[in-house]
């Protein structure tokens, strides 16, 4: 790549008008309740059946509920950046496109290439979550599946495919195929059911809580390990941080909201409040019904905990309505991730088939190539990995919203439209987000941090060798 080149992506910005132009075949479906569902849906997933256990037995016992609390309010403090962002320029693509405006394309395609990440192996560790509570329920009614379609060959089990996966990621895309407005109906109607039996689940866990099982609240330290003490507090937060990060599904998704004004931080921040007061709620729960470290390597606690403390008719009904409510998680990432490629494509830094849309203004095409490697990947990862890698690249992503909040505050109300919500406590918030987003990647595990470089030293190939040369941005 030329030094010209180089410099003309780094120095050249995108115009707001040339998305909003670019994104006019998406059509405008989704209101408030439609965001709220889907952001609810997409938090209040896989991991709050699954990391509160997780994360007691790996790392923070009891606190657990502490960790939840920390990486709350790190998401937290990015979500309104995210809000102010999504209400001024309301385009998909949301972190890459908005880097793009601010910052230009070099950043944008940072921005973007870190949320595939994300994208990507979500969708694969929400389908392994899937998997793992539908084969607990089989298991309940002593039903097996054959050992080689009951698990990814990474799991190292004699597994060759796992099929419930790859059924869940195939039953989403159909759906999302159909267009936006069925799988809104549809999400609604799966979010409340969730909800519910999430509430349920607390209600019958209370009457099974031993208060022997919250001594000691936060456990040792064990020197020389990530568990126990705040040490352990703080790598339970890096790990459970992936539990909090699908409001961005709800950003990406803006090209396609009603009023964007309104409804994307209502969306954004409402959704992140209600997904809070859940998380803590059950993860306290969940450790007074049983030791933590029972918990260890359970892909599926809740409904393994309500099996062994005798309420099989609730842990079936959690199991059935979790499998259900699952979806909504898949729902949102296959749609958020289906829209970045759109984006991409759009813009030419990946091939543009990928940012074509259908008769009915839907990227399909982007779409299918999502769920292929979204496949693939749940192939090579165990569910443990899948955990750890998520938040590294979305973390990326945060610092970028976060510090693009001053590059974008001077211009709103100019070359920029005035947004219904703005970041509080501005110039300081932004910089508390960026620098809490910074330590919880501190915090992550080596290995997720070795697989986040390689990612993007892949993204820098990428854009060296197709992206800079096919962008549409520079070519104007």
């Amino acid at each position: 790549m030329s030094e010209s080149k180089i410099r003309t992506g780094w120095l050249h910005k995108a115009t707001p008008a040339s998305f909003t132009t670019s994104d006019r075949h998406l059509r405008k479906t989704l209101g408030v309740k439609e965001m709220l569902a889907l952001g609810i849906g997409t938090i209040v997933s896989t991991a709050i059946f699954t990391l509160p256990g997780i994360v007691a037995a790996n790392h923070a016992g009891p606190a657990v509920a502490i960790s939840f609390v920390i990486a709350a309010i790190v998401s937290g403090l990015a979500a309104f950046a995210y809000a102010e962002f999504a209400s001024a320029l309301p385009f998909a693509g949301s972190a890459y496109s908005w880097a793009n405006v601010v910052f230009g394309e070099v950043f944008g395609w940072i921005a973007g290439w870190a949320l595939l990440a994300e994208y990507f192996i979500a969708v694969a560790f929400v389908a392994s979550g899937w998997s793992a509570n539908f084969k607990l329920f089989l298991g309940s009614h002593n039903l097996v599946l054959p050992k080689a379609l009951a698990g990814s060959f990474a799991a190292g089990n004699g597994g060759v495919i796992d099929i419930a996966s790859l059924f869940a990621v195939l039953i989403v895309a159909v759906l999302l195929w159909r267009g936006t407005n069925t799988t809104a109906r549809v999400e609604n109607v799966l979010v409340v059911g969730k909800v519910l039996v999430i509430l349920i689940f607390i209600g019958v866990g209370l009457t099974a809580i031993h208060p022997g099982n919250y001594v000691p609240f936060i456990p040792a330290h064990k020197a020389g390990t990530d568990f126990g003490g705040w040490p352990g507090i703080f790598a339970g937060a890096s790990q459970i941080f992936l539990a909090y990060i699908g409001f961005d599904s709800i950003a990406a998704s803006s090209a396609e909201a009603k009023d964007p004004k309104k409804t994307m931080p209502r969306g954004i921040i409402g959704s992140l409040i209600v997904a809070t007061i859940l998380f803590v709620t059950v993860a306290l729960v969940l450790v007074g019904m049983f030791h933590y470290t029972e918990y260890k390597d359970n892909a599926a606690p809740a409904a393994w905990a309500l099996l062994h403390s005798g309420h099989e008719f609730t842990s079936n009904l959690l199991s059935v309505v979790a499998l259900i409510g699952m979806f909504t998680a898949i729902i949102g990432m296959m749609l958020a991730g289906s829209r970045l490629l759109y984006a991409f494509g759009r813009d030419g830094l990946l091939p543009s088939f990928l940012g074509k849309v259908n008769d009915k203004g839907l990227p399909n095409n982007a779409l299918l190539v999502l769920s292929v490697i979204a496949i693939l990947i749940g192939s090579v990862f165990s569910f443990t990995e899948l955990a750890g890698l998520i938040s590294a690249g979305t973390l990326i992503a945060f610092i970028i919203v976060s510090l693009g909040i001053y590059a974008l505050r001077p211009r709103e109300g100019k070359d920029i439209q005035e947004p219904g919500f703005k970041m509080p406590f501005y110039p300081v918030m932004p910089a508390l987000a960026a620098l809490g987003s910074g330590f919880i990647f501190y915090e992550l595990d080596n290995q997720a941090k070795i697989y986040a470089f390689g990612w993007f030293v892949l993204g820098i190939i990428i854009y060296a060798v197709y992206g800079s040369k096919h962008s549409k941005l520079s070519q104007k």
